[in-house]
């Protein structure tokens, strides 16, 4: 098993200042563009292009050019881009499981990954779903000052992961997302969250290897949805979490069975079974 980095608020926390230099609200307006139908040279041409190219990324919040960070194919599905967003925020349940898959990936590539305010995170169950350990920095107990600590090392890690202990105060929150932005991190928060890239939940859970009575729990089938701004509808997929060998895997579809059909004779008013047979 690899180590892991544990840090108390102390060693991170710092003030939180102003806005890291241009950083600006994700609700800025694509105006002063300068473009104009004559007089456009191509110097001119291409500062024009800059500058919306800039105002983009501010409105997306994340550089349009920056890769995306990998995550399980059998999730990347439920990820606008596939993967995770730098400079992004995503909202996620109470899954703990959950929340490792996504970490396992980045972990696997190089990059290194915080988690904040979760003291009951199992080294073994992150180990067991892909998550190399070696890059992972825990702070178990943030205390009072959480959106400060997650601030913090925001600056220096590429993904954080934080479980809130309280309400965010909005311009603390505006102020964390432009630090997003400009260091280019990925911000997992389980709960809700302003303005989240996406939101993914967890539901209609079914644990295999479960007899009458008896047997030994060897993995959990769950629905994730995801809801993002930049889809009309939600997605879904089914997967394995975890799997029997405790990893998380896509479900392949099963094929519904075929229910008898027993119409009812006119003639005689009685029923009489049928054979279903499948369309093919």
């Amino acid at each position: 098993m690899g180590a892991i980095v544990q840090l108390t608020a102390q060693h991170v926390l710092e003030p939180v200042g102003q806005e890291p230099a241009g950083a600006e609200s994700s609700g800025a307006e694509l105006t002063g563009t300068g473009l104009t139908s004559t007089g456009l040279t191509s110097t001119g041409l291409t500062s024009t292009v800059a500058r919306l190219r800039a105002q983009v990324e501010r409105v997306q919040g994340r550089r349009l050019d920056a890769p995306v960070l990998p995550v399980h194919p059998a999730l990347a599905a439920l990820l606008p881009g596939g993967g995770l967003q730098p400079g992004a925020a995503y909202s996620l349940p109470r899954s703990t499981s959950l929340l490792l898959a996504l970490l396992a990936l980045p972990t696997q590539s190089g990059s290194w990954c915080g988690v904040v305010g979760m003291p009951r995170l199992g080294a073994e169950a992150a180990e067991a779903l892909g998550v190399d350990l070696s890059r992972l920095v825990l702070v178990p107990d943030p205390g009072a000052r959480w959106l400060a600590v997650t601030a913090t090392v925001a600056e220096v890690l590429p993904v954080v992961a934080v479980r809130p202990s309280g309400r965010a105060p909005d311009g603390e929150v505006a102020r964390l997302a432009a630090r997003l932005r400009d260091r280019g991190a990925v911000l997992l928060v389980q709960g809700p969250w302003p303005q989240a890239e996406a939101a993914l939940e967890v539901g209609e859970p079914v644990w295999e290897g479960v007899g009458r009575g008896h047997g030994y729990l060897a993995g959990r089938e769950v629905t994730l949805t995801a809801s993002s701004r930049r889809w009309p509808r939600p997605r879904r997929a089914r997967v394995m979490l975890p799997d029997a060998a405790g990893h998380v895997s896509a479900t392949p579809e099963q094929a519904r069975p075929v229910q008898p059909v027993r119409p009812v004779d006119v003639e005689t008013r009685s029923v009489y079974p049928l054979e279903a047979r499948a369309v093919g």
